[in-house]
């Protein structure tokens, strides 16, 4: 995983965060756009890493940095609505934390504005930028490899559960580029080892519900939980359905585990999200980074 100094460093001239009119007007508050894909109630923790992030580089909301957060609720329909009335806001920057679905949705919304993004699938693979040594455009960012670790999960689901035969994947089908990234790469894996992976996909809370109602009655052995925001914003709910039906399963981030659930494995968002920020004002060009 990357640490935050090697980031900084990295990041630091994050494709001119702050346009030319910002600079030209330096006596003018800059506006930062928070687009996100979840709701607020369910990402505490992670919008006040940001505004820690936003604080160690000398910026302080309400003092001189406004920040206008956009909250898709679960619902990616909605993100390019809100990626939209950003721009109307004409922000400094749009800052994605989290989602390759949200981050597409910003890059389409503008191609002036800087947009600083946290994605977890290839951003080359998933059209975001052209290169990682030169992302062109106006995106940088950073990849946490969450879809991409699909097969290191599903390895460490066999340690635990070495019975399980019927694998359950659970995916975001209104994320397709994490989705299927993330079903080609456990059913590849899956087949090397005669094991069955059965997709089952939710897009609501009521879907979710559903799906592990199908998947129990299919009688799976053990469980995945796709890369999405949305399912870290359900976490409670995909966690505590998986504990009532004994469910093994294994996760993409850390929070799930912290709301019990049984193990996880994936880059740890809250050290990545307080320096997307930090240096990015400087002006410059900056590769993608990879974290793992």
């Amino acid at each position: 995983m990357i640490r935050r100094r090697e980031f900084i460093t990295l990041l630091g001239g994050a494709a001119a965060v702050w346009p030319v009119a910002a600079r030209a007007q330096q006596a003018a508050v800059p506006i930062i756009g928070f687009l996100h894909p979840g709701s607020p109630e369910a990402t505490v923790n992670y919008t006040a890493a940001f505004r820690n992030g936003l604080s160690e580089a000398g910026y302080i909301e309400g003092r001189n940095v406004t920040i206008e957060f956009r909250w898709a609720q679960g619902d990616n329909s909605r993100l390019a609505d809100l990626a939209a009335d950003l721009v109307r806001r004409q922000v400094s920057v749009i800052v994605v934390p989290i989602g390759t679905a949200t981050a597409l949705a910003a890059k389409a919304a503008t191609t002036t504005i800087p947009i600083v993004f946290s994605a977890g699938t290839d951003p080359v693979k998933a059209g975001l930028v052209a290169s990682l040594s030169r992302p062109g455009g106006n995106l940088t960012g950073l990849n946490y490899m969450a879809a991409e670790l699909g097969a290191k999960r599903l390895g460490l689901l066999y340690e635990m559960a070495p019975q399980a035969i019927r694998i359950a994947l659970i995916v975001y089908p209104a994320n397709p580029v994490a989705a299927e990234s993330e079903i080609r790469d456990v059913q590849g894996a899956a087949s090397v080892n005669g094991r069955r992976i059965e997709v089952f996909e939710a897009a609501t809370s009521r879907q979710i519900e559903t799906a592990f109602a199908a998947l129990v009655k299919n009688k799976a052995d053990a469980l995945i939980c796709g890369p999405d925001p949305l399912f870290i914003d359900r976490r409670v709910q995909v966690v505590t359905l998986a504990t009532r039906h004994l469910l093994p399963c294994i996760y993409f981030v850390r929070d799930f585990v912290e709301v019990g659930g049984l193990m996880s494995y994936g880059t740890n968002n809250l050290e990545q999200i307080p320096v997307m920020f930090e240096h990015s004002r400087h002006g410059e060009r900056s590769s993608c980074i990879l974290a793992g």
